[in-house]
């Protein structure tokens, strides 16, 4: 059986949606800084809003390239632009080349998130697999509590914290997600088979 990583925030609800209805195709679970319990704010209430949702999404994913871009160019006037940093602001910089056209996805994905929360939510002790939660407490996106709330329901959950790497796990912290998941994956393969 496969084991599902995601790289995380949103989909990471869709994993754990996957492995609650079908749990013999889900061996196991890694999710990175995935949402869950009271990961919601503001924003994603604006986001999913009629209207409202749509100008934000557009303008958002109009701007945000674009002053991306401009930071990291302010950043090397002054000074090399370290390594975190070239990440971090590479990702939005290059949202709308890469993305260009997607922003009604993103907003379809905001309000699916608002919408279906909480049934992801309540039916979170039925996922029964064991689960690694990889997240960093400076996460500005998905609070760290969410990480523990999960923790807390998920009948077979470990949580590992990472630092000063935010929100994009993979790309900003690769050595230490991929270690991460080596060691989750060893530990599996030492459990005994289920009955």
């Amino acid at each position: 059986m496969p084991v599902g990583c995601h790289p995380g925030s949103y989909g990471g609800g869709v994993a754990l949606a996957a492995a609650k209805q079908a749990p013999a195709r889900v061996e196991a679970l890694i999710l990175l800084a995935t949402v869950g319990p009271d990961c919601l704010t503001g924003w994603d209430y604006l986001l999913a809003a009629p209207v409202a949702g749509e100008v934000c999404a557009f303008t958002a994913w109009q701007l945000t390239p674009w002053l991306a871009r401009a930071r990291l160019a302010a950043i090397a006037r002054r000074r090399p632009i370290t390594a975190d940093e070239l990440v971090n602001w590479h990702i939005w910089g290059h949202a709308h080349r890469d993305h260009g056209p997607l922003w009604r996805s993103f907003l379809t994905e905001q309000r699916a998130l608002v919408h279906e929360l909480g049934d992801l939510t309540d039916s979170l002790a039925r996922v029964v697999q064991p689960v690694l939660l990889l997240a960093d407490p400076h996460d500005t996106l998905i609070p760290v509590s969410t990480t523990h709330r999960l923790a807390a329901v998920l009948p077979d959950a470990h949580v590992q914290l990472v630092y000063q790497i935010g929100h994009h796990l993979p790309r900003r912290g690769a050595p230490e997600i991929a270690a991460a998941i080596v060691q989750f994956l060893a530990a599996l393969d030492t459990r005994p088979a289920p009955a």
